[in-house]
């Protein structure tokens, strides 16, 4: 279990998109690596999409529709990353409170 019973809430969601957690006290454990490897993924494509967004909102001849793909794809990055932040803002606070 981890530091007083606390749930790291992973990358992903489980059946009708609830979150998921993660009980142990291995941070270097199989699913702890995995979901570590997940959100640096989460991470990096979020900053492709938003090199991408800057370059089409500065090209005047980017299509309507492309604009609204690309803030579809945003939004997702931007949940995905919105949850690492969570999840990690959590996790430096829990080792702080330990003293690591």
């Amino acid at each position: 279990m981890t530091a007083q019973n606390q749930l790291r809430l992973l990358p992903w969601s489980g059946p009708e998109g609830k979150p998921c957690y993660l009980s142990t006290d291995d941070r270097n454990g199989s699913m702890s690596r995995l979901a570590d490897n997940i959100e640096a993924v989460q991470l990096g494509t979020a900053a492709e999409l938003l090199e991408r967004a800057c370059e089409a909102l500065d090209d005047q001849d980017t299509a309507p529709e492309d604009v609204r793909r690309l803030a579809k794809e945003l939004t997702g990055a931007l949940r995905d990353v919105l949850r690492v932040a969570i999840s990690r803002g959590y996790l430096l606070a829990v080792s702080q409170a330990q003293g690591e």
